[in-house]
């Protein structure tokens, strides 16, 4: 029986993928489109990952440039401030999931594990009046597998009473990484991935570890 469950924010939470892909093109603006339009491939496979991880990439794996920590964070900064104004819309968060979460937060323990930016995470937390339903909401830059990991020694939490929903295939790999049981969820690719994978999120589905 799961006892506390770990959720991805991006396309669990929130229906926030095409609003991503229009900060990227955004700070990316200037660069070959059809490199953009296979940056924009990349990000949406490993939509677990951060910012600073894809922008790095972008840079150093697609266009061969180096680029320092300074000047990523400029371009985090300012992606970030392109997903605040536009991610504060409360008609994009996802209702089943939300729905979810407001009638069980006093049964289950909810933690947010994030690829986005912590900082920004918070914000965009508390102005949709989310924060009152997590126990704690977190994000990058710490990578996805480490903030599940200190969570779980954090909390004394049992792996096999843990359950992470997610809808890429870096929270797969986290969730795996620390024992976790894994549901997927709004990506058809992790359909044959995990423990489960479901079309909504439900009570009912937290039965897994009994399945």
């Amino acid at each position: 029986m799961i006892k506390q469950v770990l959720f991805d924010f991006d396309g669990v939470i929130i229906d926030s993928m095409s609003v991503r892909d229009y900060g990227f093109r955004t700070i990316l603006k200037g660069h070959n489109e059809e490199l953009i339009d296979t940056f924009i491939d990349y990000h949406r496979y490993n939509a677990g990952l951060s910012r600073y991880v894809k922008i790095r990439y972008f840079y150093e794996e697609m266009i061969g440039k180096a680029i320092s920590d300074a000047e990523i964070d400029v371009l985090a900064n300012q992606f970030s401030n392109i997903m605040k104004k536009r991610l504060v819309d409360k008609q994009i968060l996802i209702p089943e999931t939300v729905e979810f979460i407001s009638r069980y937060y006093q049964e289950f323990p909810l933690h947010i594990v994030s690829g986005s930016d912590e900082r920004e995470l918070n914000y965009l937390c508390d102005t949709l009046g989310l924060s009152k339903y997590f126990v704690t909401i977190e994000g990058s830059p710490t990578p996805k597998n480490e903030l599940v990991s200190c969570i779980m020694e954090r909390y004394g939490y049992a792996p096999e009473e843990t359950v992470l929903i997610g809808d890429s295939i870096n929270d797969y790999e986290a969730a795996k990484k620390n024992g976790l049981y894994f549901i997927g969820f709004n990506n058809d690719d992790l359909k044959t991935t995990g423990d489960l994978y479901v079309d909504r999120i439900t009570a009912k589905i937290f039965k897994v570890g009994n399945e």
